[in-house]
């Protein structure tokens, strides 16, 4: 019983983040063309755990190229879905998997194609989610999902309407940069955090910049003066903009040569499922800092370099050479080593005492994405500070 109820409560916890979150849920996934599933395409629905449960509805449609995708719904908490991928079947056999919240199916079709009996896993102990194809007329309703926020106009060039920077607090050992529809929230931020971020660098590539700003933190709460949710871009202008305004950051670029990880795909080819969110929307991606566990919604090479630079520990500068144009949605979990965490940073995971644990990131890289770094010498973009001062009062 208390198995059913851990599980039942984190996909309530699950759902109100998609409702707060909403483009990061965006559309069903695509699933694996190989793995065609026949007689599959309705509405199945039903209860999760013994007896009146949490009533699940799963929606699997047919996409264009055969291949099948989910949505999932816990219809007595909210209409937002949950998109699924990797839906396949094995003789009577049915899994999806529900990257999103760490969630997989396993089912036994029965042999009219009118239930499948299965067990629901995630982050516990498996329970039972029975399903019945829904008939015309009896299917459950599902909410109204909230309302996706309204996107900011592409030609926009915003600016922080209201910024407030405090010095971050050394007994909060949170670290984050969370970028919410109309706000922005830094905790324990250095200006150094702040430049890798708008800019898309590596501490390497900052050159001549004062100890104080790898140090120092700031916490940051700030709204823009545009109405409407920001692009990834338009975000990364904004802090640029608050770097020169209340910081008094100037630098100049230039090239050198350096140590660096080339990111290419490896020989077999990328593992990558390419979204059907909405292409101008917010990137979603979830850290668990325990250890390097990343879930990935709606994400371009850019955005994933940009985070592992900023949140994976890594040594050197990334480059690019993937060749990837669209935007994905993947799952990568490895088990980071003494180099890529000091035991100072605030939040950095404890290791594992798992009697199996993840692979190191480069190994992670190409078996789970089908990806590899590389470590050469390439010229890349440095920037050289010229001048950087503390914050201006609030």
């Amino acid at each position: 019983m208390a198995g059913w109820r851990r599980a039942l409560r984190t996909i309530l916890s699950l759902t109100i983040l998609a409702s707060i979150f909403p483009w990061l849920a965006g559309t069903a996934q695509n699933g694996d063309a190989k793995q065609k599933t026949q007689d599959l395409a309705a509405t199945w629905q039903g209860s999760l755990g013994p007896g009146q449960g949490a009533r699940v509805v799963i929606q699997i449609t047919e996409g264009t190229r055969g291949e099948y995708r989910a949505l999932f719904y816990n219809i007595d908490r909210s209409g937002d879905a949950v998109p699924g991928r990797a839906i396949s079947q094995d003789g009577s056999t049915v899994k999806m998997t529900f990257t999103m919240v760490d969630g997989t199916y396993t089912g036994h079709l029965a042999p009219d194609g009118k239930s499948i009996t299965g067990m629901w896993s995630q982050n516990s102990a498996p329970v039972p989610l029975n399903l019945t194809r829904a008939v015309a007329g009896g299917e459950w309703v599902i909410p109204t999902a909230a309302v996706k926020p309204k996107a900011m106009d592409p030609n926009a060039d915003p600016a922080f309407e209201v910024a407030t920077i405090k010095s971050g607090n050394p007994e909060d050992h949170r670290k984050f940069f969370r970028l919410r529809p109309d706000l922005l929230e830094g905790v324990n931020e250095t200006v150094a955090d702040m430049i890798t971020f708008s800019y898309g660098v590596h501490r390497k590539q900052i050159v001549d910049a004062p100890a104080w700003t790898e140090s120092e933190t700031f916490d940051i709460s700030a709204k823009p003066d545009t109405e409407g949710m920001p692009s990834i871009g338009q975000w990364k202008t904004m802090v640029q903009k608050l770097l020169t305004d209340r910081f008094k950051l100037s630098f100049q670029r230039n090239q050198r040569e350096l140590a660096v990880y080339v990111l290419s795909v490896d020989s077999a080819g990328a593992k990558l499922a390419e979204s059907q969110g909405d292409p101008k929307g917010l990137p979603g991606i979830g850290f668990q800092r325990r250890m390097g566990d990343l879930s990935a919604f709606d994400v371009g090479m850019a955005d994933f370099i940009n985070f592992m630079t900023r949140n994976a520990g890594l040594d050197r500068p990334i480059v690019d050479r993937t060749g990837l144009t669209g935007r994905y949605d993947f799952k990568l979990h490895w088990t980071p080593d003494d180099a890529q965490w000091s035991s100072a940073a605030p939040g950095a995971p404890r290791p594992s005492d798992d009697a199996n644990p993840a692979p190191p990131l480069y190994t992670a890289l190409q078996e789970q994405l089908g990806l590899k770094f590389s470590a050469v010498k390439a010229p890349v973009e440095i920037f050289v500070v010229d001048h950087v001062e503390r914050p201006s009062e609030n």
